[in-house]
């Protein structure tokens, strides 16, 4: 329950009344039922009594009018109930989705907490626990107090109506009738909901094999069947067989037992449920055989107790319900509840140049005993164009997410003008860096709101960075220009672009930034030789006087920088310049420019 009130302030958080708009929908809805159990009693014990017309003409007239104002209510309320309820999913997934935004880039990195965000989707896609399936659970509760209380009120006479002491059946009148009708009662608002608790519980578990199924289904039929990369492999290398093998998950024969045993359950829950109202009906009926109340008021007892039951039944299998949620409630909850950990700071960015340097910086990613950065010192100087080259896996775009406090370091520090980067607004300081990641991403968006990274734009600034980055001549075929949709995902005239293409896009979203540090993490993988040749040949026009940091394999292409930096293993073992470092034969720079050189003389260098 404490998990569940908690899952409710986030709701009550939504833009949209969602919880309001339930509740009272709950609460009309519930009552409803209870204007004809009352009125129709009335009518007919005045039937069954004088017939008095204007009373009975003034009871059916008032029970029209009553039934006519609640159920246009009722519905005005569903409605509305439905128009919040319609954003509920998409808030409840926004919820997700800010939270790994929110999250320090290590921890959103981590494939653990990436897993588990994956898992509390897809039971809440799959069968609906988690926070899907509490806002329902909220809703049977309101309507199981609301039954319960109206009932209780309509139903306290059938204990208190004695049938006449000459009556054969004033036995009914005993505390041990009174009793038995109470001990009925229970079966049927106790064991009822309990069995179908245990039948939701067994219901509950299934949803790992439901989502197992959907995961294998929608990988193995949809997702190495979709688009034309994957789909030319398959036709190629006739691999159908290959995947109907690894398919190899019976669905039907697991769901089946789930199916199996929660359907025993309920079974036996709805037997005991109407043995137990068979045999509260007979003693309603027997007691106003006996002369304890008007025939009339049987309508009102038994519909009282029927709505009793249910409503009781109602509250337990929605507690039920809550029970068997906790374990994918808890599950979002250690989501939520994971703590940003990186230091935001105060101080507003410096208006002069920036000058950024790493004093003795190591970092080790999470759960490693190994650094992927060790003991690294440099300076970036204001203005200057530095190259950094190494293996794969030398340390090199750890470095970039650590200029950029994607991660902080784990030993030593970072300073910007001499002031720890930490004590600066981390908003603010993510501002001053215009970045093309080696494995940048596009939205399916407009061509221009990709470049400004913004609904509105200013149109001379993006066409200016795209020309800039090479994309002028394929800009003049886009059918809509700057309009015109990357991608067919939202849009049927969407276009695709090529990897060079998208290269191109994402190097003029950088410069459209116009951010004093402009870096470039291998950020022409893509492009074709010309293409390429043409971006080194305008680099200076293109960054201008910006802190240029440039990734790349290709040594050739570092040529135009100030300065090189070596990597290899996480640590920086040479800097110079590009004559410099080749004087050094020994040194890694050297190794590697003749490795690449090799294959571009006629004579291949010697190993």
């Amino acid at each position: 329950m404490k998990l569940f009130f908690r899952g409710l302030k986030l709701f009550s958080k939504f833009p949209q009344p969602i919880l309001l708009s339930r509740a009272l929908s709950a609460l009309v809805s519930s009552g409803v039922p209870f204007i004809n159990i009352w009125f129709s009693a009335q009518i007919l014990n005045e039937l069954a009594g004088a017939r008095d017309q204007e009373r009975l003409i003034f009871l059916v007239l008032l029970t029209l009018g009553l039934n006519f104002v609640a159920t246009f209510v009722r519905q005005a309320l569903q409605r509305w109930m439905i128009y919040c309820d319609a954003q509920t999913w998409r808030f409840i997934y926004t919820l997700y989705s800010d939270k790994m935004l929110e999250l320090d880039f290590i921890d959103a990195e981590n494939a653990d907490i990436q897993q588990e965000a994956t898992e509390i989707r897809q039971h809440h896609n799959g069968m609906g626990f988690g926070l899907g399936r509490l806002i329902s659970t909220y809703d049977g509760m309101i309507d199981g107090i609301i039954r319960v209380v109206l009932s209780v009120t309509l139903a306290f006479s059938l204990f208190t109506m004695p049938v006449p002491a000459d009556s054969p059946l004033a036995f009914l009148n005993s505390p041990l009738a009174v009793l038995v009708v109470l001990l009925l009662l229970a079966a049927s608002i106790l064991l009822a909901p309990y069995l179908t608790m245990v039948g939701g519980k067994i219901f509950s578990e299934a949803s790992d094999v439901n989502n197992q199924g959907n995961r294998l289904f929608g990988f193995y039929y949809g997702h190495l069947l979709e688009g034309d990369a994957k789909a030319k492999d398959v036709r190629i290398y006739e691999q159908h067989a290959l995947i109907n093998h690894h398919i190899g998950y019976d669905f039907v024969s697991e769901w089946q037992k789930y199916v199996t045993h929660f359907g025993k359950y309920t079974t036996a829950s709805t037997c005991v449920s109407h043995l137990s109202n068979m045999l509260i009906y007979l003693f309603v009926a027997l007691k106003s055989y006996g002369g304890a109340f008007p025939v009339g008021n049987i309508l009102q007892y038994v519909g009282s107790i029927t709505q009793f039951g249910g409503g009781f039944a109602s509250i337990l299998t929605n507690v039920g319900e809550i029970y068997n949620n906790d374990a994918f409630m808890k599950k979002v909850f250690k989501l939520l509840d994971i703590p940003s950990e990186m230091a935001q700071g105060e101080l507003p960015m410096p208006k002069d140049e920036c000058v950024i340097e790493f004093h003795d910086v190591s970092f080790k990613y999470p759960n490693s005993d190994e650094y992927a950065l060790q003991n690294l010192s440099m300076k970036f100087q204001a203005g200057s164009k530095l190259a950094v080259v190494g293996m794969n896996g030398s340390g090199k775009t750890t470095m970039i997410k650590l200029l950029c406090r994607l991660y902080d370091p784990t030993e030593g520090y970072i300073t910007l003008n001499g002031i720890d980067i930490e004590s600066y607004n981390y908003e603010a300081y993510k501002k001053i860096f215009g970045v093309v990641f080696q494995d940048f991403s596009l939205l399916p968006f407009t061509l221009g709101q990709n470049v400004a990274t913004n609904i509105e734009y200013d149109e001379e600034r993006v066409l200016d960075a795209l020309v800039k980055s090479g994309f002028e001549e394929r800009l003049a075929k886009m059918p809509k220009g700057l309009e015109t949709y990357l991608y067919k995902n939202f849009e049927e005239d969407g276009v695709d672009v090529s990897g060079g293409e998208a290269q191109k896009i994402a190097l003029a979203r950088a410069l459209y930034k116009d951010a004093p540090f402009i870096v470039l993490d291998e950020p022409t993988a893509a492009l074709d030789p010309i293409a390429e040749y043409e971006i080194y040949s305008k680099f200076n026009e293109i960054v201008g006087g910006k802190t240029t940091i440039y990734i790349s394999h290709r040594l050739a292409s570092c040529r135009f920088c100030d300065d090189i930096v070596v990597f290899d293993q996480g640590a920086m073992i040479q800097r110079g310049g590009h004559d410099q470092l080749l004087e050094d034969t020994d040194g890694k720079y050297s190794e590697l420019w003749n490795a690449q050189a090799q294959y571009y003389t006629d004579e291949p260098a010697s190993a």
